[in-house]
Parts: C-alpha cells; structure tokens; sequence
C-alpha cells in the first residue's frame, strides 16, 4: 500500500472501522448548532455548471451525488466578474470581495509602470521549500524560481478570520496541484500552503522554515514517480463517452506532453526514464489528482485535522482538470473522463473523512474557480455561419499602433506604442511623453480600433473604468475586475467562442461558459435542497463565517445563503 495511503472502503463499511486497527474512531457528533470540526473548502478548476447535470448518470454514490442529493446544490451559481481567469476566480472564494479590492486581477499582470510580468504569487522575499534539484547538478547561481506568498493578495479570508477569532488555535491549510490556488485559498494567515512541483509537493518559507519530516519523507516515497508508463485509459464502456460527448478525435484538440489526442495515452512523455517530459504528462493525466488527495489524507492525519477540539479549514484545489480542459475542451472524452475520476476520487476521500472525523462534524462547500469555452471548431462544424475561431493579437496589436499613428504621427523605426498581454493593452509610458499625448486620449483612440477588429465585442478605457463611466451588458462584470493600481490601459471582451490560443481553448470572459460553476454545500450548518436563485460565488464568505459564527471577511461584498 503507498505511503500514508488509506485504504478505499464503500461508506456502508465505515460504522465498523473504529474496530479495526491503524483507523481512529470518527470523532464523537457535536451538540446541535456547534460549529463544525473541519471545513473542507474544495475548488475544481474549470469545472464547468452544466458538467453536474451532464455527467450525473455516471456518479457513484457519497461523491458528488452525496452533496447533490444530501446537501445544498445552488444550481445557478455564477462569477459576478468579467476576467475568469485561475488566480481570481480562487481570490473570490474565501473573501467574498472581487479584484477591484482583493487585487488578483488574473493569474499575472504587466506592470503599468515597468511592463515587466507580474505573477499573482512571486514573492522574491521568501524562498520556495522542497523543490527537486534540476537534472544534471545543482542550479546555476542566481537562477532558483522566485519564492510564492499571498503578499499580492490586499484582503483577507474566512480561514484568515477564523484564526483571528479564535486566537490563532484553529488551522488553516491549502493544498493543490497549482502555487495560485494553494496559496489563494489558505489566505493570508494560512498554516501551509503545499502544490505540486515535478510530482513533489513543495512549500515556501512564507510558511515555514522547512519541509515537515513527514513531508519529506512522503516526497521521498515517490509516489509520483510509480506512476511512469502508466496508461490513462475511459474509466467507462467507450459508448457512454460517444453519447455524451461525440467523437474522441475533434478537429482543435491539442498534443499536449507526448500525449495522442485520443485514448488510450500513455503516461511517459515520450521519454524512456524519469525526468521534465515525464512530469509534463504526469501534469496533463489524473494520476497528478490521484497524489495530490494522498497527500491531503496525509496532511489530516499529521496534524489531527478536526480532532483538536477547534475549527480547522483545509482546502483542496483540483487543478489537473484545468490542464485537461484547455487540452481538449469541455466536449471531449477527456473532460468526461477527469470529471468522473474526480467524483471517485471525493467518494474516496469523503469516505476517509468520515471514518476519522465523521462527516456530521464536517462543513464541505464544493466550487470551481470558473468554466470554459467550447473548441471553435466544434462550433464552427455545427454551423458555419457562427462566429467562432482563434484569435491574433497580432492583429490586435496592429489595428491599435495604426490608429495611434494616424492620429499623432508616426514613431521613429523600432519603436512601439503598445503591448497586448491577456485581454488587455498597455502603452509605453515614454512613448505618450514623448509624443506629448494625454493617456486617456490615447486610450479612447486604441479603444475605438478594437471595435472594428472582427472578434473583440466591447472595449474600455482605464480613464472610463476608473471613473465608472461605462455601459454595456458586462459593465458591471468589468468594473469588478478593474482594479485601479494593477489593471491595463485598455481591456476589451472577445465575441463568444473566440479563444486566444493556438489549440485546444481557454477562459477568462463574461459569458455563462466561463461564469457558471457549480456550489454545492454539505453538513453542519447546511440547508439541503436544490436552490434555483441566482447567486453568486462571492455569498460562499459570508455564508460560511456565518456558519462558523464570525464576522466576514472586512471587505466580503456576498450575501448570507443560509
């Protein structure tokens, strides 16, 4: 059995295991109305709304049926903000406040100022823990990763709150296959932030001063690395795929890490031995998931996880369905297949919580950070006649530099007036000095050249943003992720299915593909049913401090849901 594994038992099985030896007895119930023993807050990565209702049939009982059946389903639940990106949609979870005040204005950002890349968690003042050493010998002087914290992160979470409440007793965790959730999660004053590096689960000393022993030693086991030449094959008879999703083979679908767009995929890379074309298909199959709840269930039991008399959180970010998803789109036997895996894979764990906690002494709420465009080409061969396809900022970047020259006379050769990152454009500062040039002039000339390029469906000026002075059906969504210190010069919005990459698909608009998630809730402090009221993912702060009886995060824009 792997290290720190445990082992996989049907939930009828559970009222008997306190009488078997190496299981703890699930904690005894709690009295009615007494908060809960352990948070669990879990955030799939672009698992899109309507994956609950497609994929229902294939449930197994005590996963995601367990908290559809038995808990609350708030069937439409959607992002308020307009840039759905990874590291936003994790910052709204648990402070219930948008980029326009939280600051994660996507997963990196230009600097305004420098034009240099921001990430949302680089922090060059801590240092990264348990990273695997390169291939071949240490790393060259001067060339380790930048360290990762929530500095960037300008609010505070319920974990944050529940540990200011309760006199820094309670722990907060966060656990995930990507630096962003992990760390977004756990918030401010987290305990631990742990993700995933080259199949090692990796910290900062933000946290800590260095890996706990029983971290290492669960490194050292490897458990990743059995994993090599392994197969990911339909966990279901081929048909049901072909049913719900149509042909494995569509025209878009990306090769990704030596991987076939079709199944069966094996889990090498392409490479005879262990090493980075490895890790790049481990990072691309569920395999990576599979380690990552191992890791969680180990995390639990090092540090007695709601057996301490105490309110503790511990966060789970399920990151690899994202990386599946831009791959090979939301229609794909892929996404059905990670989908089904992760329900397994929740049954497993929700199977394991209430052997040792008892899940009446947990709170669960269940999320996504957002969802997903469908291929264009899937659209395009429904109907031709759609407007669907992949976008260039080249062009982009032409139709504003072409108007700003007109308009003020052309640059000396070599010089640029602008750069385009995400969906958004930026000047160069001495640029619009030079040229004498008024920098809400200028943006009004570059907004009003995207609008006629085929694919961009609303513009706006920083100038206008700031003041609040726009319209349109995604105003309000946009306002929300504008955020006064860090956004661009320039945003603008791509028509419906148009996607800015060269295969596969992405996120990151104010369409229901990408705004509509599923939450889902279970457990002490619940009101099961099914919820048919819009709401919003930024009401999960405010709901669950309600249950834990403390005030929301300061700046929680959310409602109460219960």
């Amino acid at each position: 059995m792997p290290l720190f594994a445990v082992p996989r038992l049907p939930l009828l099985c559970l009222a008997t295991l306190g009488l078997v030896p190496g299981f703890a007895a699930p904690a005894p119930a709690a009295a009615p109305g007494a908060p809960p023993a352990l948070v669990v807050v879990i955030a799939i990565d672009q698992l899109r709304g309507d994956y609950m209702a497609r994929f229902r049939e294939h449930f197994v009982p005590g996963g995601f049926r367990l908290l559809l059946e038995q808990g609350a389903n708030f069937a439409d639940a959607r992002y308020r903000h307009a840039v759905t990106k990874t590291a936003a949609g994790h910052a709204v979870i648990l402070t219930g406040v948008h980029a326009d005040v939280h600051g994660i204005i996507d997963n990196a950002w230009v600097d305004r100022e420098t034009l240099q890349r921001i990430t949302c968690v680089e922090d060059s003042t801590v240092a990264l823990l348990g990273l695997p050493e390169p291939a071949g010998g240490a790393r060259t002087p001067g060339a380790a990763p930048k360290g990762a914290s929530p500095h960037q992160l300008l609010t505070t979470t319920v974990g944050d709150e529940l540990k200011l409440s309760r006199g820094g007793k309670a722990k907060v965790i966060g656990i995930a296959s990507k630096d962003r959730s992990a760390i977004l999660l756990a918030g401010k004053f987290g305990d631990a932030a742990y993700w995933m590096e080259k199949g090692r689960m990796i910290s900062s000393t933000h946290y800590m001063k260095e890996l706990p022993a029983w971290v290492r030693t669960f490194n050292e086991a490897g458990r990743a690395d059995s994993f090599f030449g392994q197969t990911w094959d339909r966990l279901l008879p081929v048909e049901h795929y072909n049913t719900l999703q149509g042909p494995d083979d569509a025209e878009g679908e990306g090769v990704e890490a030596g991987m076939p767009r079709t199944f069966p995929k094996r889990v090498d890379g392409g490479a005879a031995k262990l090493g980075p074309a490895y890790y790049g298909a481990f990072d691309n199959s569920p395999f990576k998931s599979d380690v990552m709840l191992e890791f969680a269930r180990a995390v639990v039991e090092q540090e007695k996880l709601g057996t301490r008399g105490v309110t503790d959180v511990l966060c789970l970010g399920f990151s690899v369905n994202d990386t599946i998803g831009h791959n090979y789109g939301p229609d794909s036997h892929e996404v059905m297949d990670i989908t089904v895996r992760t329900d397994r894979m929740l049954a497993d764990f929700f199977a394991f919580l209430e052997a040792r906690i008892g899940l009446e002494n947990c709170t669960i709420v269940l999320t996504a950070d957002h969802g997903i465009s469908p291929l264009p080409e899937r659209v395009k061969a429904l109907s031709p006649a759609v407007s669907a396809g992949r976008i260039d900022n080249a062009r982009l970047l032409k139709a504003g530099e072409d108007a700003l020259n007109r308009e003020f006379g052309p640059l000396a050769e070599g010089r640029r007036w602008l750069m385009v990152h995400e969906s958004s454009v930026l000047f160069h500062r001495g640029v619009l000095q030079e040229k004498n040039v008024a920098p809400a002039v200028a943006e009004r000339v570059v907004r009003d050249a995207l609008l006629t390029v085929d694919f961009v469906a609303f513009a706006y000026t920083r100038s206008d943003l700031a003041a609040g002075d726009v319209s349109g059906p995604f105003a309000e969504a946009t306002l929300l992720s504008f955020n006064r210190e860090r956004s661009a010069d320039v945003y603008y919005h791509m028509k419906p299915f148009w996607v800015d990459r060269k295969s596969g698909t992405n996120h990151g608009t104010p369409y229901a593909y990408d705004v509509h998630v599923p939450l889902l809730w279970y457990g002490r402090g619940v009101k099961p049913g099914l919820y048919t009221d819009r709401v919003g993912i930024d009401d999960i702060a405010p709901t669950l401090a309600h249950i834990l009886g403390l005030v929301a995060p300061p700046f929680s824009q959310g409602k109460v849901l219960f």
